[in-house]
C-alpha cells in the first residue's frame, strides 16, 4: 500500500526559503521614509529631554493645527512628483486665492460659495500648468514657474496692503477648537475642523494612489512615462489631473490657512512651495518619481513642523537658521535618494 508524500519531484527546482533577516529588511524604496519617521521619533525624544513637555497632548495638537495647511499642499505636491514633475505655483494659488476669498467674504458673498470659488481658482491655475505641460511640452519647472509669477502679479493688483476677514465670518468657524480629550491644566488635546479636513484628504489621497487606476498610472508614468505609453495607460489625463489635484489641494490650503489667520495678503504663501516640496522629498518620494508615500510627505510636514518648535523652545537659534537647518536635512535626504536609486539600477 504506497502512501501520498509531499516531496518534490526530483527535477523540480528547488526554491531557496527567505531568510527572517531578508523578511525584515526594508525596501529599498520605503528607506528615506522610515529614515524620516526616526528622524521625527529622534526630535520628540531630544525635544522632550532638551526642553521638556514635548510629549504631551498641547504639543500635538498644536503641530497639527498649526501645519494643517502644509500637509494639505505636500499631498498636492506627491501626486506631481511621483510622476517627475514639480508645481512651484502653489505658494501663489494661496496668495490670489485667499486675497478674493477675502474681499468676497467681506462683500457679503455666500461663505460657502466664497470657499468653493477659492478652490475653484486653484483648480484653474493646475489645469493651465498641466496644459502647458502636456500639451505644449512645456518643462513643468518653467509652466509651474510662469503660473506662479501671474499668481502673484494678481494677487498684487488686487491688493499689496493685507485684507483682514471679519471676526465673526462664518469661514473662520473652520478654525474652531474642539476639545477631545480634557487634560490636566492647559494639557489638552484639541482638533479643530481644519485638521480634520487635512485627515480627509491625507486619506482620500493614500485610497487614490494605492486603490485606483490613477494612482497606479501615476507610480507608473514616474517609473517611466515611455513604457506607460505602451502599456496603454492613460498617461495625458493623467498627467493633467495631478496638476489639477495640485492646484485644487492649494485651493483649498488657501481656505485652511485664510480660516485660522484671518489675513491675506500679496505675499501670502512666499516660499511655501519649497516648504511643501521639501516635506515630500523628507518624507521618501523620489525626485525623479515613481516611488514615495502620501504617508511620508505627512511625517516630512511633521518634521519641518517640529523643528520650528524646537527652535522656538530653544531660544538661542535665530530664525533665520530655520532655513538652514532645513536645507541641510533637505540635502541628507537627496543624498540619501540617490543613493536608493543607485542600489535600484544595480539590482
Amino acid at each position: 500500500m504506497s502512501t501520498l508524500t509531499d516531496r518534490p519531484a526530483p527535477d523540480a527546482p528547488v526554491l531557496p526559503r527567505r531568510s527572517l533577516l531578508s523578511r525584515l529588511t526594508p525596501n529599498l524604496e520605503t528607506l528615506p521614509t522610515l529614515a524620516a519617521v526616526v528622524i521625527f521619533i529622534g526630535m520628540v525624544v531630544y525635544g522632550e529631554i532638551a526642553y521638556g513637555r514635548i510629549v504631551q497632548a498641547s504639543t500635538i495638537s498644536n503641530l497639527l493645527i498649526n501645519n494643517a495647511y502644509l500637509i494639505i499642499l505636500a499631498v498636492g505636491l506627491t501626486f506631481v512628483i511621483l510622476t517627475g514633475g514639480v508645481d512651484l505655483s502653489v505658494g501663489a494659488i494661496i496668495a490670489i486665492s485667499s486675497l478674493i476669498g477675502v474681499m468676497l467674504a467681506n462683500s457679503g458673498w455666500n461663505p460657502i460659495a466664497v470657499m468653493v470659488i477659492m478652490i475653484l481658482i486653484g483648480s484653474a491655475f493646475g489645469v493651465f500648468s498641466g496644459v502647458l505641460v502636456q500639451y505644449f511640452n512645456v518643462q513643468p519647472f518653467i509652466a509651474t514657474l510662469a503660473m506662479m509669477f501671474l499668481g502673484r502679479g494678481l494677487a498684487s493688483m488686487l491688493s499689496t496692503t493685507p485684507e483682514r476677514l471679519a471676526d465673526d465670518s462664518p469661514i473662520r468657524s473652520l478654525s474652531t477648537e474642539w476639545k477631545v480629550i480634557d487634560g490636566p491644566k492647559i494639557n489638552d488635546l484639541i482638533t479643530t475642523p481644519n485638521v480634520l479636513i487635512a485627515v480627509l484628504v491625507v486619506a482620500a489621497a493614500f485610497v487614490v494612489l494605492h486603490k485606483t487606476r490613477l494612482g497606479r498610472t501615476v507610480y507608473a508614468i514616474g517609473g517611466s512615462e515611455q513604457s506607460a505609453l505602451l502599456m496603454g495607460l492613460p498617461v495625458v489625463r493623467t498627467k493633467l489631473m495631478v496638476y489639477v489635484i495640485s492646484g485644487t489641494l492649494a485651493g483649498l490650503a488657501a481656505v485652511v490657512y485664510t480660516s485660522k489667520l484671518g489675513i491675506a495678503q500679496n505675499i501670502t504663501g512666499v516660499g511655501w512651495e519649497l516648504d511643501a516640496i521639501a516635506a515630500v522629498i523628507i518624507g521618501g518620494t523620489l525626485l525623479t518619481g515613481g516611488a514615495g508615500f502620501v504617508l511620508g510627505s505627512v511625517v516630512g510636514a511633521l518634521v519641518l513642523g517640529l523643528m520650528n518648535v524646537l527652535i522656538t523652545r530653544d531660544g538661542s537659534i535665530p530664525p533665520e537658521a530655520t532655513t538652514i537647518i532645513t536645507g541641510g536635512i533637505l540635502l541628507v535626504f537627496v543624498l540619501l535618494q540617490r543613493l536608493v536609486v543607485s542600489r535600484k539600477r544595480k539590482t
